[in-house]
């Protein structure tokens, strides 16, 4: 199914209001069971994207995996940040998609004068100036290619713990739910590497008496962190 490109409209906007740099944010595995959250930071300028360009999630593998070293070289900078399965735990998602948010921003080469967020909610706050742009991974060129490169290095981290919990399947389903890593927290329990503070626990009455508390999220976040 075709997609219309990703544009540079919102970042237009942006530098129409005074922002010289602009930085696109996305983030992955808010909603994983196991491994980090990520968010991913980009700044592009205007320059026409590379080809096929749009939300990871849209992409193949494949794509996605040869599109990512082409965003590296292309974009003017990019930076990942990651918040640990702990601390998405003792934090909340919010909190923690703000941390993870907070260091990629850090790592950037230079300093945003504006933010272009995915979604609808503003993890972030101030100091930055942030624009929130609902499916604004499928829309804004920055975000799309934030999008992407969090989405490579997310999986590509996933793998390797896969590597070291070779039953649970990271390599595959990234520590989101499948029929493997349902089965293997079934028989195992949950590793080092699992958010202890997820519903799934509940289902799983021999490793129950490990869950965590959880810090509540707003009532209009729950449906999407897979509580």
């Amino acid at each position: 199914m075709p997609y219309d490109p990703p544009t540079h409209s919102v970042e237009r906007s942006l530098r129409r209001a005074g922002a010289a740099v602009v930085a696109g944010l996305d983030e992955v595995g808010r909603g994983a069971w196991a491994g980090p959250v990520t968010v991913g930071a980009a700044v592009t300028g205007l320059r026409r994207a590379p080809e096929g360009l749009t939300d990871s999630k849209l992409l193949t593998v494949k794509r996605r995996e040869a599109l990512a070293p082409q965003l590296a070289d292309w974009v003017s900078a990019y930076a990942l940040g990651h918040a640990t399965p702990l601390e998405c735990d003792e934090l909340g998602m919010t909190a923690a998609l703000r941390l993870a948010a907070q260091r990629a921003l850090a790592a950037l080469p230079i300093r945003p004068d504006a933010v272009i967020l995915d979604g609808k909610h503003d993890y972030l706050g101030g100091p930055w100036q942030v624009r929130t742009v609902i499916k604004g991974d499928q829309s804004c060129v920055c975000v799309s290619a934030a999008s992407v490169l969090a989405k490579v290095e997310r999986d590509r981290m996933m793998a390797e713990l896969g590597a070291d919990h070779p039953a649970y399947g990271f390599e595959d389903n990234a520590g989101y739910p499948s029929p493997v890593h349902r089965a293997a927290l079934e028989e195992f329990g949950p590793t080092d590497e699992h958010r202890l503070s997820w519903s799934y626990l509940d289902a799983l009455p021999q490793w129950r008496h490990l869950k965590r508390g959880r810090i509540p999220e707003p009532a209009d976040e729950q449906l999407s962190l897979g509580f």
